[in-house]
């Protein structure tokens, strides 16, 4: 899998089409989008590993090249997609999106290896532990949390996970957290912000009326819910929903979001320039 962005210009697929052509690769899949605002390209090259005399690690090599031909810089990957992705979650105390995931992983809708569900509080223990993942408890003390965030860093990051998923984790990650996962931390919240701030944002919202719930799937940065968003999706409610039903709508819109959003990043389908996303 080859994926990068660099400044739009003529001649960009032929050079790349040409590279993988003259080393025997057999592209399976290719897409392309070029960005008007910003002149930036992009494109995911997927390619049969068996067409190639070679691995990813001489093709990783050899593509180097290229990249800097094209000004790719830093923003190109190489990757070797039958390599089973690593995933570390985070939780606390809601369990939709963990049991969502999980379910997924175990009915064998997602080949990902989940190596460690981690949680400020332990009621999601039983569930980890009956898929056979190992559970960690974090406790996270009022005040001063650094302590139990370098525990969560120290446990995620022997793992050297490929997507770590905050499945409801509500905790804010430290700015040296955002900056050591980015690219990798996934978070998925309902889409009220910032119309509804603060506690009870269901009842905030059936107070006020509103006819969409919905969800958002992003990278964590350290701007608070502002990452570079990979998904979102909405589902309709009317004036006979009471707020148990908006929450369960809720709910069954974060859990599908957050699927679409994870499988997405997993198979490099997600490319991140600026504050902004393409998604092939």
């Amino acid at each position: 899998m080859i994926t990068f962005g660099c400044p739009d210009r003529t001649g960009i697929v032929a050079r790349v089409s040409s590279f993988l052509a003259d080393a025997g690769g057999w592209i399976v899949e290719a897409a392309y989008h070029t960005d008007p605002d910003t002149g930036w390209f992009f494109t995911r090259q997927e390619v049969r590993a068996d067409s190639l005399p070679f691995g990813v690690d001489e093709l990783r090599s050899r593509f180097a090249e290229v990249a800097t031909s094209l000004s790719a810089e830093s923003n190109w990957r190489v990757e070797d997609t039958s390599e089973r992705r690593r995933v570390v979650i985070l939780v606390s105390k809601e369990g939709h999106c963990l049991y969502d995931i999980l379910g997924r992983v175990a009915a064998g809708e997602l080949d990902v290896d989940v190596r460690a569900v981690i949680g400020n509080h332990d009621n999601l223990a039983d569930i980890t532990r009956a898929h056979g993942i190992p559970f960690h408890h974090v406790p996270f003390p009022a005040g001063d949390k650094a302590e139990a965030f370098a525990e969560v860093r120290k446990l995620v990051d022997e793992h050297d996970p490929h997507a770590v998923v905050l499945a409801r984790f509500m905790q804010i990650l430290p700015p040296e957290l955002c900056q050591a996962w980015s690219g990798r931390a996934i978070n998925i919240h309902h889409s009220f912000l910032p119309s509804f701030i603060g506690a009870r944002p269901y009842h905030q919202a059936h107070r006020r009326g509103v006819k969409l719930v919905g969800a958002t799937c992003h990278y964590v940065t350290a701007d608070l819910d502002a990452g570079p968003i990979i998904e979102q999706d909405v589902i309709r409610v009317d004036h006979g929903d009471t707020v148990p039903d908006l929450v369960r709508k809720g709910r069954d819109i974060e859990k599908i979001t957050l699927a679409r959003g994870l499988r997405w990043h997993l198979e490099s389908r997600v490319l991140v320039h600026g504050n902004r996303t393409v998604v092939f």
